[in-house]
């Protein structure tokens, strides 16, 4: 699946930055609406270390009304949340009603990067899967709609974006030794993203796969999607302006 992913999707300048105002000027609105509406929203960002998840992430509060927005990112277990079931600290973060939730990586950590390091064991990882599944199909029924953005990027590309942050001393603390382990191990990481991707998609709760070598590109890709899923909750009847991205490719010499 991945490897039909075409990585140099882009989109100029200009263009995005003419696109953008109006993408935030609509999720303004809709995450009122949805607050009114008492609808959660759970969105997930998952992808690869340096893959822009944290900028797009930052991209998305910066219109959105705080009182309505939360950004919770996942850390490893700490001893206290391993005492109890592996979902617990999960279901004490989910989307109160009205409420957007962005999830910085999320329980599909049990599923990558636990079962990669073998954090814990084979068994664990793969009962992990019937658990978020029941986990999301419990949310979905509650009524909470359900994003997840996979980012995707090369190798290569990866390799690029850590050196460009670990030659700036400012940045260079955000290359952990989780994601140069990731980098090593990609061949391995990308067999278990595939199997996630073909495990836990559902209409409910899908995975939308994002060329992430482009950030304009990977922004745009986001903010529609998160508009067009909003929209068809509420049923809003409004087009989305702009709505059919244009992309270029990116030269491979770019």
């Amino acid at each position: 699946m991945l490897e039909q992913v075409d990585l140099h999707q882009a989109l100029p300048k200009e263009e995005y930055k003419r696109r953008l105002p109006l993408l935030q000027a609509r999720l303004y609105d809709l995450a009122h609406a949805v607050f009114k509406g008492r609808i959660p929203v759970a969105i997930v960002f998952e992808g690869w270390a340096a893959a822009g998840k944290g900028s797009t992430i930052n991209l998305l509060a910066s219109r959105l009304d705080p009182r309505g927005f939360r950004v919770v990112p996942i850390t490893p277990a700490r001893t206290a949340e391993t005492r109890y079931p592996w979902l617990q600290r999960f279901w004490l973060r989910i989307p109160a009603y009205g409420q957007i939730v962005g999830y910085d990586t999320s329980w599909y950590r049990r599923v990558l990067i636990d079962r990669i390091t073998r954090t814990i064991g084979k068994a664990d990882w793969k009962e992990a899967y019937q658990d978020i599944v029941e986990f999301e199909r419990q949310l979905a029924d509650d009524g909470t709609i359900i994003l997840k953005f996979w980012l995707h990027i090369s190798k290569k590309e990866q390799a690029r974006r850590f050196r460009k942050l670990l030659d700036d001393k400012l940045t260079a603390w955000q290359v952990a030794e989780e994601d140069r382990a990731q980098h090593k191990s990609y061949r391995k990481y990308r067999i278990a993203v595939e199997e996630m991707l073909a495990r836990t998609d559902a209409p409910h709760a899908p995975w939308i796969i994002v060329e992430a070598t482009d950030r304009y590109f990977t922004r745009i890709k986001v903010m529609e999607a998160i508009v067009r899923a909003l929209e068809s909750r509420l049923e809003t009847g409004k087009p989305l302006p702009d709505s059919k991205t244009k992309p270029k490719r990116r030269s491979r010499h770019a």
